[in-house]
């Protein structure tokens, strides 16, 4: 008899292993450029994951090898702002825990708070607001423990890796808000003083459904701009997504640092 997990893993996918998944955020989906590629596959064979609709999604689920360790890589997400719902927008995490991964490495593109950080550069988080309004566990009943929703271990692993390689590495807290318009400089304001370091569209939702299904999970963001009131520009996506592509290459040397230590 099949399994629920069975159901999320097309025939086409039943044989894939892989130890981590990773979801790639806006402008960061050619990572894949250094993965030695297996298969790949479209969302929209996977039952209940929507196909990502906004520019820099590609929505392929790409299962190869990196670093010697089988990888399954989310080529973009859908949104809460596109109208899908808690569930759609988690489920190619709930995808990657039925293939048995142990971990998820979850990546975005945002916008910094903080004066510090140099935008161009990634920042660990290691913690975040849910400021999104809703939870992938509505209508569960299921109390989930959040006090290291992300993964100390992992954390340090990154962190060792970055000093390692000479790369700059923040860490700091992510607000997760719904969008799809930019913060005011009001609210931005507001995350401050609520102690965010960066802020974005997505992310948390994620991180939640990974922990209440077992994972380990670790999250990056990519500081793509100043946050609303902080910079001299407008705010634009064409932006957001030339910074991420152009930051790509160091979290691709951090994921192969850590992937190698794993194998």
């Amino acid at each position: 008899m099949e399994s629920h997990e069975d159901n999320k893993r097309p025939a086409c996918i039943r044989s894939w292993k892989p130890k981590a998944g990773i979801v790639l955020g806006s402008g960061l989906g050619g990572f894949v450029e250094s993965m030695d590629v297996f298969e790949v596959i479209d969302y929209v064979q996977l039952e209940g994951v929507p196909a990502a609709g906004v520019n820099g999604h590609e929505g392929k689920l790409v299962y190869g090898s990196v670093g010697g360790v089988d990888v399954v890589a989310a080529q973009g997400r859908c949104h809460l702002y596109e109208g899908f719902s808690p569930k759609e927008v988690t489920e190619i995490v709930s995808v990657i825990a039925a293939l048995e991964a142990e971990l998820v490495i979850l990546t975005n593109a945002a916008g910094s708070l903080n004066e510090d950080f140099k935008v161009g550069n990634w920042m660990q988080i290691s913690d975040h607001l849910n400021l999104t309004g809703t939870s992938p566990l509505l209508g569960q009943g299921h109390f989930l423990d959040m006090s290291a929703a992300y993964s100390p271990h992992l954390r340090e692993r990154f962190s060792r890796a970055a000093k390692s390689d000479g790369i700059t590495l923040y860490e700091g807290i992510y607000a997760g808000m719904l969008g799809p318009q930019y913060e005011t400089p009001a609210e931005i304001r507001m995350l401050k003083s609520l102690g965010a370091d960066a802020v974005g569209m997505s992310t948390v939702l994620e991180a939640i459904q990974a922990r209440a299904l077992g994972l380990e999970v670790a999250g990056f963001s990519c500081l793509t701009n100043p946050a609303a009131g902080m910079g001299h520009s407008h705010l634009d996506h064409e932006e957001v997504l030339n910074v991420g592509k152009q930051a790509a290459g160091d979290m691709v040397q951090l994921l192969l640092s850590v992937l190698r230590d794993m194998g």
